[in-house]
């Protein structure tokens, strides 16, 4: 604490003696001014770590001051003394971006305080937040080997979730690896749980999940019956984590309803989930019942390019007549394009918007280049994630929605995982391309290292051939053919990939928000 160097401002600085002792005797180290020029030549002199800034002085005043200090070092912190409690200097002070602001008379551990909450908060909360997930550890390990549902999969996600964004900004970096670790346990455990249990969920027998097919029939439709303009918000990738990290942005104009978490299918890729969730069926039965729509691994063409039929004929199908659209948003300038329209919406039932923001943050559908520079861990995929949303003509869109009183329904086809290790497969030359799960005849794989559906029809996927099968890689595995496979493992690890097994990418948000 003795290297913390306090500067107090104060034409009465005499009066607080006692104070300047009392922090002394705390080993802070403490100079004094009796005037704001005075101050600012002590600031320009030595290098501080905070001020204590009488607000009524004569010459210059607090507020003057605070102006000239924070036009020479805008970061070093500032605490306001007053004895006014008049509400234009609380703002001007506020608005000057002051550390804290105390009321005459302030005793010594209100000083203390303030101190504390300025210049040690990092480590005291992180000390705090380290012991409490110490405790929540063993915990979390014990319920880990007890899940036996989907609810508590759900759960565990979520708790595993939160103390991730706990911890990502604490100083223990060993407490954020033990996170780490206890989150690949969490997905060996989830993989063998889902092997076990996901051919169940489609033969009505055993309870089952919503899932990508039955989510706008059983959680979409329920918000329509009020009436109430319904912007849906489809984000394409968008994993838990990233959808409570840029959640805050959206306070100021929505207030959360509800939020829960549903399970994507297999695979965790668009081309089924995305159309599982606006045809309401699973992919063999959109093979089956819309043949001129759908498009399997091996067929040539955009494999999403028909979801506003797939919603039509659900829609017809469950006998709603609404009045609504469906715009996919790919680039900024289509963005850009709906934020400037948006106002043409204002009378529908139902607007869907489909934002494919992977596409948009990369400029590439295979590579994601951008991304791979900017974002090789969680941490940073979720700031990359923040950013963009802050920036993107989305926000402007569901500014709008609020002011025109829609209720605001934000969700995702599937997550995203960081793989790091890969696994060989072997296929013919019709074998899908995709890193996290394959389709093809006579494929060759590590029976561990995936979950495979021999029979597609079990788990109501289309079967391309007599003999085609799909395998999904589990955890963080990535499937890498034995040809070139040093220079391809070396250019997908540390890459976001979907369309396997893993908590990341088959338990994502479905949230309803109602306009402030």
């Amino acid at each position: 604490m003795s290297d913390i160097k306090v500067l107090w401002v104060d034409d009465e600085i005499d009066l607080l003696k006692p104070h300047i002792i009392f922090l002394e005797n705390k080993n802070y180290k403490v100079t004094t001014a009796q005037s704001g020029t005075e101050a600012l030549e002590e600031i320009k002199q030595e290098s501080f770590d905070i001020v204590f800034l009488d607000e009524n002085m004569p010459g210059l005043t607090g507020l003057e001051t605070l102006t000239e200090i924070k036009e020479y070092n805008a970061t070093l912190p500032v605490v306001m003394i007053t004895k006014s409690e008049e509400e234009y200097i609380m703002e001007e002070a506020i608005g000057s971006k002051i550390a804290d602001y105390l009321i005459k008379p302030v005793n010594p551990n209100q000083i203390l305080l303030s101190l504390k909450k300025n210049l040690d908060h990092s480590r005291l909360v992180s000390e705090k937040t380290t012991s409490n997930y110490q405790q929540e550890f063993r915990k979390i390990a014990m319920d880990m080997s007890m899940i036996n549902s989907y609810e508590g999969w759900a759960e565990l996600y979520q708790k595993l979730v939160y103390w991730e964004l706990e911890l990502e900004n604490i100083e223990d970096t060993g407490m954020f690896e033990i996170l780490e670790s206890q989150k690949t346990e969490a997905n060996t455990q989830f993989c063998k749980f889902i092997d076990k249990n996901y051919p169940n969920w489609f033969d009505g027998k055993d309870d089952a999940p919503v899932m990508s097919h039955t989510l706008f029939r059983d959680k979409v439709v329920p918000e329509l019956e009020d009436k109430t303009p319904t912007l849906l918000v489809v984000v394409d990738n968008l994993r838990y984590d990233q959808w409570k990290a840029f959640e805050p942005f959206l306070a100021s104009s929505y207030k959360k309803q509800n939020e829960e978490l549903f399970y994507s299918i297999l695979p965790t890729a668009t081309q089924y989930a995305r159309n599982a969730i606006f045809s309401g069926l699973m992919p063999a039965d959109m093979e089956k019942m819309h043949p001129e729509y759908w498009l399997n691994d091996t067929d040539e063409g955009g494999k999403n390019m028909k979801e506003d039929k797939f919603l039509a004929a659900q829609l017809k199908r469950l006998g709603l007549n609404l009045d609504w659209s469906y715009t996919k948003i790919s680039s900024l300038k289509q963005g850009k394009k709906m934020a400037e329209n948006f106002k043409a919406h204002k009378d529908e039932d139902l607007t869907v918007v489909v934002y494919n923001f992977v596409d948009i943050l990369s400029h590439s559908k295979t590579e994601m280049e951008v991304i791979k520079e900017l974002a090789s861990t969680d941490k940073s995929y979720r700031s990359l994630t923040q950013s963009w949303f802050k920036n993107s003509p989305l926000l402007d869109i569901i500014t709008q929605a609020s002011q025109l009183g829609f209720k605001l329904i934000i969700t995702t086809d599937h997550g995203t995982i960081n793989v790091k290790n890969p696994s060989k497969v072997i296929g013919d030359k019709n074998t899908s391309l995709n890193l996290r799960y394959k389709t093809g005849r006579s494929l060759t794989y590590e029976d561990k290292e995936v979950l495979a559906a021999k029979n597609p029809k079990t788990i109501h996927l289309p079967t391309i051939n007599m003999s085609s099968s799909f395998i999904f890689a589990k955890g963080d595995l990535f499937f890498a053919y034995p040809n070139n496979y040093n220079h391809y493992v070396s250019y997908y690890r540390n890459t976001y990939q979907h369309g396997g097994v893993s908590l990341e990418e088959m338990i994502i948000p479905f949230t309803v928000l109602n306009p402030k």
